[in-house]
C-alpha cells in the first residue's frame, strides 16, 4: 500500500503527460496528401498548395504560383513514376504540420518534406521538397 502511495503522484503526472497529447493540434497530415504521392496525382497534391508555394525538386528551387507548382510536379511526377510511398515522420507545433516521406519510384528513391499551415481551419502546403535520397 505504501508503494501504491509514493507511485500515485507519479502515475498521475504520466497520465496527464500521455493525455495532453489529445488535447493539442492533429498532427496528423491529411491522408489525400500520401495517396497523391503513391499515384502520383499532381491534380490532388495541388488541391493542397498553398496560392503560393516554396517548391524544391531535385534541381529546381523558387517560390511558384499554385497552378505553375502543379505543372512542375505533374512533369516530376511523369519522369518518376511512384512505386510506394510512406511517411516517415509527423509532427506538429500550434497551426503547423510537418512531414517527412520516403518515395519510391521507378527512376529512384526521394526524400519528401512538407510544411502545412492553416489558413481558415484549412491546411495549405506552403514548403514542398522532393529531393535524392542518399542511402
Amino acid at each position: 500500500m505504501k508503494t501504491l502511495k509514493k507511485a500515485l503522484p507519479l502515475i498521475i503526472i504520466f497520465s496527464f503527460i500521455f493525455n495532453l497529447g489529445s488535447f493539442t493540434y492533429n498532427q496528423e497530415i491529411p491522408s489525400d496528401i500520401a495517396i497523391a504521392f503513391k499515384v502520383g496525382s499532381a491534380e490532388e497534391l495541388a488541391k493542397y498548395f498553398n496560392n503560393t508555394i516554396e517548391l524544391v525538386i531535385v534541381d529546381k528551387e523558387d517560390v511558384y504560383s499554385k497552378i505553375q507548382a502543379q505543372q512542375i510536379v505533374d512533369n516530376f511526377f511523369t519522369n518518376h513514376y511512384p512505386k510506394s510511398f510512406e511517411f516517415i515522420h509527423q509532427g506538429a507545433k500550434e497551426e503547423t504540420k510537418f512531414a517527412i516521406g520516403k518515395l519510391v519510384t521507378f527512376n529512384g528513391t526521394f526524400r519528401v518534406y512538407i510544411l502545412i499551415k492553416l489558413k481558415n481551419d484549412k491546411p495549405f502546403i506552403h514548403q514542398l521538397k522532393i529531393v535524392t535520397e542518399n542511402d
